[in-house]
């Protein structure tokens, strides 16, 4: 069979429902057919990011998507990008540019002119593919943000697409959810969906299939798959952090969870590695014992200082580094070790500058320009490779840095401190290197493990995913073209 359609949309009936992973699902099987297949998600809003390779900044999510489908990332496949910065405000990215920080309601306005951006990349993505396949965001039933929209139904009314909806099983209300959206759709958007999938779905289904019979009955649309819920996935996650957490090796290491955090991504590696047991700390959790502590990337610097100073977890950390432990700090938690983080402009809020850790002899200033780089290199600390990726706002100056933690691509990158307990670098996705991993682990006191390979992990995750999604591949091609 063929596939029938150049271009169809997933959206769902909630957030979270699963469209990033039957996205990812379809990109590789239509790739495994030999297809040329592109993934697309017109506005993503999101503080996991990924580096393209034209030099733009994309949602996490549809990196991996594009890994699925076997081509690389490009700016296009997610040409609204919003990173909140506040609870009403957000750092806009257009094209992988930074566009400006606006408030929630002048972005609302913005919305036409964003919606050129999302045609003219879709336009690129059309020409250039044999399929396209666009991923909504939320979900189609929001009324009060149905003005504008350029993320779900606005967009497929534009180009004129079909559109499969998912329901999350396991999450309960599903029948309800999908009759709902029904609802608060106009006659042409519930037109044009070709019909439903079941996600995250556990149990007998033979208990099923009468509400499936009722829900056709009602709607006069076909449920076209019943997906199962699949445990161990290693595929990233396009914001949310893990909640579920499980309690693995003796090793353990432990994050804040400050209200800003990017790129979770980053412990990835660390939650995969049996010896490790990693714990991600919120605001209403004790601290506990930790041997590595490591602050995460944040899109807000200074306000997430502030709320570490509030939680007591400079205290902790010194307490922590007293016996012996070791600390790293990535990207804006980088930032936070040194003595002070500066906003002369008002980059990433009001104008001023906040004390930080005093742990690295260093001071970062906020500058408007985003450094955006995917690089290679080698541990300063050991014989080992690195990999990763630069995606940050703000520059360090200070003699912390003339001890390097890396060497990538020809310069000196990040800092040691002189008692080798803190290490601090702008690297994101610096534990995904299998020898950087291994050494990193080594550093803080974990000898002799066999490291993941998180690549490896996330390639058989993508080949699982896909074939559990085979059935809706199958029912897609029994459709006739739109």
């Amino acid at each position: 069979m063929t596939f029938p359609f150049s271009t169809l949309m997933v959206q769902g009936t909630t957030s979270d429902a699963g469209k990033s992973t039957v996205v990812a699902a379809l990109c590789r099987l239509l790739a495994r057919r030999g297809m040329k297949v592109a993934p697309f998600k017109p506005q993503n809003m999101a503080l996991n990011s990924a580096v393209t390779i034209d030099g733009g900044e994309i949602g996490r999510a549809q990196a991996l998507q594009a890994q699925a489908a076997g081509v690389a990332p490009h700016s296009d496949m997610n040409p609204v990008l919003l990173k909140p910065s506040s609870d009403c405000g957000a750092q806009v990215i257009v094209h992988g540019k930074v566009r400006a920080d606006m408030h929630a309601r002048d972005y609302d306005r913005y919305k036409t002119v964003a919606m050129q951006a999302v045609l003219e990349s879709y336009a690129r993505l059309d020409a250039a593919y044999d399929a396209v396949i666009v991923e909504g965001a939320g979900s189609p039933a929001e009324i009060n943000l149905r003005a504008r929209d350029i993320a779900n139904m606005g967009f497929a009314e534009a180009v004129d697409c079909p559109v499969i909806l998912i329901a999350d099983n396991d999450r309960g209300g599903d029948f309800a959810h999908i009759v709902g959206t029904l609802a608060c759709l106009s006659d042409s958007e519930r037109a044009r969906i070709v019909g439903f999938v079941i996600n995250r779905f556990r149990g007998d289904i033979g208990l099923l299939e009468p509400g499936l019979a009722w829900l056709e009955q009602q709607t006069g649309k076909p449920v076209l798959a019943v997906l199962p819920y699949l445990h161990g996935l290693f595929l990233d996650a396009e914001d949310a952090v893990q909640s579920v957490q499980q309690e693995r090796g003796n090793f353990r290491v432990v994050v804040p969870v400050v209200p800003r955090i990017s790129n979770h991504t980053d412990f990835d590696a660390l939650r995969a590695q049996p010896e490790v047991d990693l714990r991600f700390i919120g605001p209403s959790q004790p601290i506990p014992p930790a041997d590595l502590i490591i602050l995460p990337g944040s899109k807000n610097t200074r306000a997430d200082l502030a709320w570490l100073q509030e939680h007591g977890w400079p205290a902790a950390i010194a307490r922590h580094l007293r016996y012996g432990g070791k600390v790293i700090g990535i990207c804006g938690g980088f930032q936070m070790l040194g003595r002070s983080v500066d906003d002369p402009d008002g980059v990433e809020g009001p104008p001023g500058s906040t004390p930080g850790l005093g742990l690295l002899d260093m001071t970062t200033e906020m500058a408007a320009e985003k450094r955006l780089a995917r690089v290679t290199g080698r541990c300063s600390f050991a014989p080992a490779a690195v990999s990763g990726y630069e995606i940050h706002m703000g520059v360090s100056h200070g003699p912390a840095l003339a001890a390097p933690a890396f060497r990538i691509d020809g310069r000196d990158e990040g800092a040691l401190s002189r008692d080798g307990q803190v290490l601090g670098t702008y690297l994101h996705g610096v534990f995904d290197e299998p020898e950087a991993l291994a050494a990193l682990l080594e550093w803080a006191g974990l000898a002799g493990v066999t490291p993941v390979d998180p690549a490896a992990l996330r390639e058989a995750s993508l080949d699982r995913l896909a074939d559990a999604t085979q059935p809706l591949l199958n029912a897609l091609e029994r459709l006739q073209p739109v």
